[in-house]
């Protein structure tokens, strides 16, 4: 099982080395560095044009063609990456893959091809990360920043102030999406421009009451769209290190005198961006007349150096804010933090009995969400608690947590209670399986909502059979807690329908 690599922490000791990958929706980007006294110096950058945001059907189905512009790409990153280790790579992907109805189908192959995990986060992580990346290349002062970063198909606004993202959103708006949508035919005319423009403000509305202009002092650009305006304008004889309102009317009457994305000739415009220059700037004009943006500065930072930042030296404060996320989605749902706690004590004690000891923080930790949040759905209905509970983690937002990382949370809390045939798809996973065990055992001792007395069981995994578990009972535990007895014995017959087995002993 490939583990996430924001799981993992990174110490001098165990690495000199890290790799980001960033799956966008127009570019994939690989890059790589050095680390030297506890700071990253890029050696190497790689990025392609591949599109995938326009590979979207209108079922919201990847075609094979943007999956196959995916993997070619992500085969020539993975021989690129041949040699490091897991906990020196870490690989996401943004707003298309979130969309893509067909996304494991892409990922299974994708993952393979690059050879490390690819975690598709939320748009709030996005922003999140966007934001960490930009601070990290600014002084750390304590002005109110405003972050923008105009994506293929999501536009990200984020307000910090020094280090500290406050607020943070992401708005389905980006160059490609809107090319596609309003310059179909790669044609600029000024009724194509302004129906673009108000388009992307009824998307980007709401943002004022978050972003308006009295809420920072400095607005920043970061990556993508924001880097290919400044680079023409800059060609162009504009000041250097930002966008000005001046300059966003100025290449708006180029486009419109060239009429044509084919026939554009200007000195900063890379061939790739032709096509989708037309979306990017009618987002880009629509957030400064909206927020009252006169100056944008230009940001060197972005989403991938985010990622590094966590992997290099936030990792605890990336730990305290997914345990924070934990507690805030259990608080909001009513969960007894209490019982959580409890369930959660329970079932990593079982799990040292299975491993002998050995603890994988990584998985303790996992174990430990999942029992904080098993019953987050009771605040819906009681009797289809981990229904409800497992829908919600898979349509939520929570910092620090990609969703495919939500996801396998939600399996364990619809998995938690109930028949185990629903979760079919996850038996060959041994590890998962292992933590649904002990989780479901852990829920079934402590149904009085009081710490279980473990002193008369053990839990082992049979050595010549990995798919059975043995569960030995005293007779003294017995017959000291009948109900705790019977409640395991209906949990033997449970896993009875599936390739698992738990007997008891």
């Amino acid at each position: 099982m490939l583990a996430t690599l924001k799981d993992i922490p990174i110490t001098m000791q165990n690495t000199t080395r890290l790799a980001a990958v960033d799956l966008g929706s127009n570019s994939f980007r690989l890059e790589i560095g050095r680390i030297e006294h506890g700071q990253f110096y890029r050696t190497e950058y790689l990025k392609e044009t591949v599109r995938q945001g326009n590979g979207l059907d209108d079922s919201r189905n990847l075609t094979a063609q943007a999956m196959q512009r995916g993997w070619d790409c992500l085969a020539r990153f993975g021989e690129r990456l041949a040699g490091f280790a897991e906990n020196e790579v870490c690989a996401v992907a943004t707003q298309t893959l979130r969309e893509a109805r067909n996304r494991d189908d892409f990922l299974g192959p994708g993952m393979q091809k690059l050879g490390f995990q690819i975690d598709v986060i939320s748009g709030r992580e996005e922003a999140r990360l966007i934001y960490q990346g930009v601070a990290q290349a600014l002084p750390n002062t304590q002005e109110r920043r405003l972050v923008i970063d105009i994506g293929g198909r999501s536009t990200e606004l984020i307000l910090g102030q020094g280090r500290e993202p406050i607020e943070m959103e992401s708005y389905r708006v980006g160059s490609i999406a809107w090319s596609m949508r309003y310059f179909p035919e790669n044609q600029f005319t000024k009724r194509s421009f302004q129906i673009a423009e108000i388009a992307a403000k009824a998307v980007l509305d709401e943002a004022l009451v978050l972003y308006a202009p009295d809420q920072w002092d400095v607005a920043y650009g970061s990556a993508g769209t924001i880097n290919a305006v400044a680079d023409v304008l800059v060609a162009s004889g504009w000041p250097a290190g930002s966008v000005s309102q001046e300059g966003l009317d100025w290449l708006l009457e180029k486009l419109l005198s060239a009429q044509n994305a084919d026939r554009l000739k200007l000195a900063g415009m890379r061939d790739d961006r032709k096509a989708i220059i037309g979306g990017g700037l009618s987002v880009l004009r629509a957030l400064f007349d909206l927020l009252g943006i006169q100056r944008l500065e230009q940001a060197s930072g972005g989403l991938r150096h985010g990622l590094l930042q966590d992997m290099l030296g936030n990792s605890q404060q990336h730990s305290d804010l997914r345990d924070h996320s934990v507690a805030r989605l259990a608080a909001k749902f009513g969960a007894e933090a209490a019982h959580g706690k409890r369930v959660g004590q329970t079932a990593n004690a079982l799990f040292k009995q299975i491993t002998q000891g050995t603890v994988d923080e990584r998985i303790s930790r996992k174990l430990t969400w999942a029992a904080q949040l098993h019953e987050i759905g009771s605040h819906i209905s009681h009797s289809d608690s981990h229904k409800h509970g497992a829908y919600i983690l898979d349509n939520t937002d929570a910092m620090g947590f990609a969703l495919t990382e939500l996801h396998k949370l939600s399996l364990l809390v619809l998995g938690h209670r109930g028949k185990l045939r629903k979760l079919e798809t996850t038996f060959s996973d041994a590890m998962f399986m292992q933590q649904l065990m002990v989780l479901r055992l852990a829920v079934a001792l402590c149904h009085a909502r009081r710490d279980p007395d473990l002193s008369g069981l053990s839990l082992r995994q049979d050595p010549k059979n990995t798919f059975r578990f043995i569960l030995a009972l005293s007779e003294d535990w017995i017959q000291t807690y009948p109900q705790s007895a019977y409640l395991l014995n209906e949990e033997s017959l449970a896993w009875q329908k599936t390739p698992w087995s738990l007997d008891l002993d």
